[in-house]
């Protein structure tokens, strides 16, 4: 099919499922005006990232000039936040747009895990059941980020957000009037008292179609809360009640017809629909801000990725000959950690995975330096002997804990032991779209000394090229080198962990032959390096846009400087003055890879998109491979500019040999959809080339390229799952069923028989049980179908979760897919009260003259509990004032475990509010004010337990 009538099938498609959509949309507007999921999700990041920022710097006594409302940007967000960030400084909005792409995409999964479940929608008048999901999903936030684990907290906010959002679509909430969020819905300790019961009447008729009033005029004036019926298979609905509406809804067309969803501008009271989805942002930062009271500024600004760093995240063998590996990772992460420290260069987080035989791990993950290098210094050269290592569980472990898009160094001078995760491994970089890099060192030594009889932790060829194969697949590199010279290698990890490092141009020739490549450079790009990987007879020549060239012969000329190290040449290259097209010829008949990298904040995220028929239509998340033959969408994002159009998304194959350019629908605020027809099998990589016109220097939009590093692989085999969940509790257990397919030209061959490998693992060693092969027989369908049951340790923590793969593989061993799934821990909620603020006393008068507050002082007591079956009082701060607070414990006269806050303050400072976090992380507040010679009917007690 040609590309140009891919893009009207695909418009097509979309337009003619409008009618079964049943929430607001997930991530992709039908009629380009309504707001979507994505949308809303956006707006109350970014509206309350830029609150917390404006405070903080209104409290370190910075200028913050933003105006924040819907028009804010990730960008313009980043830059306002970064203390030192200026119009020309280098700030990359990478890591914050790809936080916020990990929650809205979770907030998309919910229509097609949960798109049975009325609580998760707020349908059905499930009220209470819906707020019961979002006290869950929100206690298990505040527990993740407690542990540092805010990857897993981002998935599960995500998920909290659509639900929350779901009721002001779904509810008679706007319609009552109201111009506020109900707060209720994040209060669980507050009652609902005005439901409409179960028998009592809601709705009539619509009348010719038109639901604008259809409403029963004694609901509204009793202001009771009800919300509509929904139903794909089923009509029946309580006598009287309200349906959602839509032609999906078959409860709609039993009487009372019609609907009340406001899920978009054609919905059934879509007139309200914009009053519904501000209400939905404005509830989305109602319960951000709670998140943020409970775990304080600091980390709710890395819960929301504002972060211009990537993680510095290390992977190393810690058996007998690593001792001086080991001595090297220790120099360069403590003098990585002590130059960025305070810096927009430090890293977001730190984590450190060491391996050997016969254990892994612990996985240390921390934002704490200090805590970091602590656990460096405990690691310690042992054991081993001539045996094969753990590496890929180490590596696994770091896959699934860092940050999307991370880069992983890995150090190792054993072959793999668990070779059985090679699939595993794959598919999580895939997903992850993290950088591998690995560092083997004294390979070619340990050669020799084997062909000299000597015993030795051999490497073998094969060895070797198993860690080829993973960083080609990520878009890393392996690096051989001597101990000797290990220090000289890691200097990569400095430039590949240093804010905004973005790819320009990477490609990898096995077999090798001579060749010509071209890379753009734009003015944007800072630091320019080039590293190639390859035996030393590799020779090169780069040649500038000007037509003056410099060769491998000379290590230092007008357009670059180079080392060699081991296999390594890393070239600095000199582009002053040198904007446009740049040509590098390499010469090897042996295998080598080039990569060209350099700094900028322009830059791009993409996201492979699958739609989803059904209630809840539109794009979501694919976890898995594309089908070879078939269709494939990419979601790309762009970073770095609000003024870049992108002209050209192309799939270049692995060989070079072949380009497919997608079609572009353009979805506003840097965001495009590319659309691929027929992609044939094989491994490519995603090219994209746009203009900026940004550049006030220049007069026309400039021309730039970037690269994605991660490969996309193409498969024959479909494997999906039908989960049921996306949280489990401790001590418990969940089950997950999938189905294998075969597919011709991207869809499923219902003739197909065969049998499939199934391999089944998850990142934390629980217990789980699956089939070892799937048969698909005939009269089947072309589909065989499984279940993998995970049990969850009764100690494992709230808090944590779980990413589960399974890859089906045909007999011949010629082809592989996979399925992941995260599940998060969550322990059930037993404690859902806030702390609660009494008053003991007040002393101290203050003049009423600002001019005479410095000499006198006043004091606030108060007691604070959390009630006798509460979690406990956790942390209290002070959030408004400033004075000094001391705090102490006693014992109320029910029992009661009471902490006793006494503030003290300068007369200058006449108000305090305090912060109270019990351990489940409900949050309370505690106001006082001081009493002046003004004051004449001041009140004696002020009690909050809310805010």
């Amino acid at each position: 099919m040609p590309a140009s009538q891919t893009v009207v099938f695909v418009v097509v498609v979309i337009f003619s499922l409008s009618g079964l959509v049943h929430s607001f949309n997930p991530l992709f507007s039908l009629d380009g005006k309504s707001a979507t999921h994505r949308v809303i999700t956006q707006r109350a990041v970014l509206r309350k990232t830029a609150e917390v920022c404006r405070d903080i710097a209104i409290a370190a006594g910075r200028d913050f000039s933003l105006t924040i409302d819907n028009s804010l940007t990730a960008n313009r967000v980043l830059r306002a936040c970064s203390s030192t960030g200026s119009s020309t400084s280098l700030v990359s909005s990478v890591n914050f747009q790809t936080s916020i792409g990990n929650m809205y995409f979770s907030n998309a999964k919910v229509d097609v895990i949960f798109a049975k479940s009325d609580a998760h929608h707020f349908d059905d008048e499930s009220f209470e059941r819906g707020r019961d999901i979002i006290t869950l999903g929100v206690s298990a936030v505040k527990k993740s980020v407690a542990l540092e684990n805010y990857v897993t907290a981002r998935r599960t906010l995500g998920c909290v957000f659509h639900t929350l959002q779901d009721f002001y679509s779904h509810s008679n909430w706007v319609e009552l009037g109201n111009t506020a969020p109900e707060s209720r819905l994040i209060k669980p300790d507050e009652r609902f008292d005005n439901l409409a019961g179960r028998d009592t009447p809601t709705c009539r008729n619509c009348t010719g179609g038109n639901c604008t009033d259809n409403l029963l005029p004694e609901l509204m004036q009793q202001e009771l809360l009800t919300s509509g019926y929904f139903n794909l298979f089923s009509s029946d609905k309580p006598a009287g009640k309200c349906s959602h509406g839509g032609t999906a809804d078959q409860t709609s067309r039993r009487e009372p017809v019609g609907g009340i969803s406001k899920d978009s501008i054609g919905s059934s009271h879509g007139s309200l629909h914009e009053k519904a989805a501000e209400l939905a942002v404005d509830a989305s930062m109602e319960l951000l801000e709670d998140i943020r009271r409970a775990v304080g500024d600091k980390n709710f600004t890395r819960l929301m990725g504002l972060s211009q760093s990537s993680a510095l995240c290390i992977v190393i063998d810690t058996t007998g000959s690593m001792s001086d590996d080991i001595a090297e990772v220790k120099r360069i992460s403590f003098d990585i950690i002590d130059r960025r420290r305070g810096t927009q260069e430090e890293p977001s987080a730190y984590i450190l995975v060491p391996f050997n035989d016969p254990g892994f791990g612990p996985l240390i993950l921390t934002t704490d330096a200090d805590v970091f290098k602590a656990n460096i210094n405990k690691l310690s050269a042992d054991g081993g002997g001539d045996l094969p290592e753990l590496s890929l569980s180490g590596l696994q472990l770091a896959l699934t804990a860092a940050p999307r898009s991370s880069e992983i160094f890995l150090f190792t001078d054993a072959a793999a032991k668990d070779v059985r995760l090679r699939g595993t491994i794959t598919a999580l970089i895939e997903s992850s779209k993290s950088v591998v890099t690995f560092l083997l060192t004294d390979v070619l030594a340990r050669r020799r000394r084997a062909l000299q009889g000597v015993s030795s932790r051999v490497v073998s060829q094969t060895d070797a090229q198993l860690y080829r194969d993973l960083a080609r697949a990520s878009g890393g590199q392996t690096i051989e080198v001597s101990k000797a010279d290990l220090p000289q290698a890691t200097i990569i990890i400095e430039d590949s962990t240093a804010s905004a490092v973005v790819t320009v141009f990477q490609v990898v020739r096995n077999p090798g032959k001579p060749e010509n490549f071209t890379f753009p450079v734009d003015s944007s790009l800072r630091n320019m390096t080039v590293y190639i990987t390859g035996v030393s007879s590799l020779a090169f020549t780069l040649t500038s846009p000007t037509g003056v060239s410099q060769s491998s012969r000379q290590s230092s000329g007008p357009l670059l400087s180079f080392t060699t190290v081991g296999n390594l040449r890393r070239l600095s290259l000199n582009t002053e003055n040198q904007i446009g097209s740049w040509e590098m010829r390499v010469e090897s008949n042996n295998p080598y890879s080039v990569k060209v990298t350099g700094q900028s904040p322009l830059n791009f995220i993409l996201d492979l998109v699958e739609f989803h028929e059904g209630a809840h239509s539109d794009f979501s998340l694919m976890e898995g491979r594309p089908l070879s033959g078939g269709n494939a969408s990419i979601l790309i994002s762009v970073t770095g500019s609000d003024t870049v159009e992108v002209t050209e998304v192309t799939l270049v194959d692995s060989s070079g040999s072949t380009e497919v350019n997608g079609s572009l629908q353009a979805l506003g605020s840097g965001n495009v959809l590319a659309i691929f027809s027929d992609i044939t099998a094989g491994v490519f990589v995603v090219r994209l080339r746009g203009e900026d016109s940004s550049a006030t220097s220049r007069s026309t939009p400039e021309r730039f390229q970037r690269q994605a590093s991660t490969q996309i692989e193409t498969s024959s085999i479909s494997v999906t799952t039908q989960a049921n969940n996306t949280s489990v509790e401790p001590g418990s257990s969940i089950s997950i069923s999938f189905t294998v397919a075969t597919t011709t030209n991207g869809v499923v061959n219902d003739s197909a028989s065969g049998t499939f490998t199934v391999r089944a693992n998850n990142d934390r060693s629980f217990a789980s049980t699956s089939p070892g092969t799937v048969s698909i027989t005939e009269g089947s369908g072309g589909k065989a179908n499984g279940t993998v049951t995970l049990t969850v340790p009764g100690d494992a923590a709230s808090g944590t979760d779980v990413t589960l793969t399974i890859e089906a593989e045909n007999a011949a061993a010629t082809d592989i897919n996979y399925a992941l799934i995260r599940v998060s821990v969550a322990a059930k909620v037993t404690d859902v009260n806030r702390p609660v603020c009494q008053e003991v006393s007040r002393s101290g008068i203050c003049p009423s003259s600002a001019s005479l507050c410095a000499s006198s002082q006043w004091e606030f007591i108060a007691n604070l509990t959390d009630g006798i079956n509460g979690t406990g009082i956790d942390s209290i701060t002070i959030r408004t004032g400033n004075g000094t607070l001391n705090t102490s414990s006693a014992t109320g006269a029910g029992g009661e475990n009471v902490t006793v806050v006494t503030y003290s303050a300068s007369c200058c400072s006449q108000n305090v509010e305090l912060n109270a976090v019990d351990k489940e992380g409900n949050v309370g507040t505690c106001v006082g004010q001081a009493r002046t010679t003004a004051a004449t009917a001041a009140p004696a007690v002020k009690k909050k337990d809310g805010y």
